[in-house]
């Protein structure tokens, strides 16, 4: 089964046009002009507009430093009439991400991103999870997979995926292997479900996965023109139960959920 991941979005996204529209803005914050960040912010926009909530693009020059952009995000972030804001990642190699990070509020930080909300997170005490935490647990649902019991292999350790879904499965699940991209890949034959998050594009041949299991792909990269996940689905995946697209698959839900997650904090 290959996940429909924007047909699930617009399922959620449905149902928040159903809810009071917030009268706060969300502030979405680009630092340093990347064009590919630029994007992604644009296609929030886009789903912003679709649901009538007031979408602020916040363009931010990466020379200024760490110590005045630090003050222009709390300034962005902390307005009264600012119900949310996201930093869009990744950020240029001058800068310190948790250090600007930290500026928004954890009240406001939709994607559970600074220290505080992700220290909530850890604990349980967050009022929300992480998008990607989100998204898992919606595909999970939409193919009605039974964590009981389970073995969960997740490839990559990175801050934005590998860490928090690690922390999100903690005694949700039987075990959890964990490997990056210099692993030997063979223990996830044992694995009922992979989650990856590298952006090697084809890092992870499907025979890799035994008989049965479930592949969710937060990964991307580029082969020439072309958008890739980690999983290489040019190799067969009919042995799979499910796995998701890339694009199609994680992407829309992630973006789904992180409006989500803005509902959830404003309207509290």
């Amino acid at each position: 089964m290959v996940i429909d991941g924007k047909k699930i979005a617009e399922e959620i996204l449905n149902q928040l046009k159903r809810e009071p529209t917030p009268k706060e803005y969300l502030a979405g914050i680009l630092i340093g002009g990347d064009a590919a960040s630029l994007s992604f912010l644009e296609q929030k926009k886009k789903v912003a507009r679709a649901l009538g909530v007031d979408f602020r693009i916040y363009e931010l020059d990466e020379k200024l430093g760490n110590d005045k952009l630090r003050e222009e995000v709390r300034k962005i972030a902390e307005h009264k009439t600012c119900g949310g804001a996201l930093i869009e990642l990744p950020l240029p190699a001058s800068l310190n991400r948790h250090y600007l990070l930290n500026a928004i509020p954890r009240g406001k930080d939709v994607d559970v991103l600074s220290e505080h909300a992700l220290g909530a997170f850890y604990t349980g005490r967050n009022p929300v999870l992480p998008p990607v935490a989100e998204t898992t647990l919606e595909i999970l649902k939409s193919v009605h997979f039974n964590l009981k019991g389970k073995r969960i292999g997740v490839v990559g350790t990175g801050f934005l995926i590998g860490k928090p879904i690690v922390s999100w499965f903690m005694n949700k699940v039987e075990e959890i292997y964990v490997v990056h991209r210099g692993s030997d890949f063979s223990i996830l034959k044992k694995a009922d479900l992979v989650i990856l998050g590298t952006g090697q594009p084809e890092l992870v041949k499907p025979s890799l996965l035994k008989e049965g299991a479930g592949a969710i792909d937060f990964g991307y990269g580029r082969i020439g023109e072309k958008t890739i996940g980690d999983l290489d689905i040019s190799e067969s995946t009919s042995h799979l139960a499910f796995y998701t697209p890339v694009p199609g698959g994680t992407g829309p839900l992630l973006i789904a959920k992180l409006f989500e997650n803005f509902y959830k904090l404003v309207l509290a």
